[in-house]
């Protein structure tokens, strides 16, 4: 996710083509970032790293769920506030390989648990945020009310897992549905954000942004499956 930022010009008020080239460039990095993640989580299962990290982080499974949320929102938090752009990428690239190291005993689990539950959750996660991201296109409504959701949103979740972990509660399906409609808000929001707000050399911010709310219903679709397998 991220925040609305007003401090230039916003691409939304520059020439068709400028934005245009604008939404193709964060796009691009976009799906350059899902490819790297991928690449990845392919040298962390082939060289066994994956199965060598499962287990100790397994065992605190919601601190590495609390650790996902903070990191997802730390990120895209510390890029859009860096204002060169090595820098930009420096925390992009860094982020990518947080997501890949926390994903991986969650991936490691599905295969083990559910083999083929990961294709399956990865294809509703694109259709999903391809959907969302054509109805903030073609309808070109402003989702910048939706900011103040997710903030509150955001502190809900954390409190909901501190709970967890301090009285034993049992975050089930439910809560995977409700982080799944949570992440497709961010998604909106994050896609409103790119058509109306940023500026036109924040293609690498607002690229990273929504990537972390891609990643964000791709955990939460997969947790769900697997909960449903288990």
């Amino acid at each position: 996710m991220s925040e609305n930022l007003s401090f230039q010009t916003p691409v939304a008020a520059t020439s068709a083509e400028e934005r245009s080239d604008f939404i193709w460039k964060c796009y691009a990095h976009v799906v350059g970032a899902i490819l790297a993640f991928a690449a990845i989580e392919v040298y962390f299962f082939t060289t066994g790293i994956a199965e060598a990290i499962a287990a100790p982080m397994l065992q605190n499974w919601w601190l590495v769920l609390g650790a996902f949320i903070l990191v997802s929102w730390g990120a895209t938090h510390v890029t859009y506030r860096v204002q060169s752009k090595g820098a930009q990428y420096a925390a992009f690239a860094v982020f990518i390989f947080a997501e890949a190291l926390i994903f991986a005993p969650m991936l490691y689990m599905a295969e083990a648990i559910a083999p083929g539950v990961i294709d399956s959750a990865a294809g509703i996660t694109v259709l999903g945020c391809v959907g969302l991201m054509t109805v903030a296109h073609l309808t070109r409504k402003d989702f910048s009310f939706l900011g103040g959701m997710l903030k509150w949103g955001f502190f809900l979740a954390l409190a909901l897992i501190a709970s967890s972990l301090i009285f034993g509660m049992k975050l089930g399906s439910w809560f995977s549905v409700l982080m799944i409609g949570f992440a497709g808000a961010a998604v909106l929001w994050d896609t409103s954000n790119i058509i109306r707000h940023y500026h036109k050399e924040q293609y690498v911010a607002a690229a990273m942004a929504l990537f972390a709310s891609i990643a964000m219903m791709f955990w939460y679709i997969l947790r769900f499956m697997i909960g449903n397998r288990e």
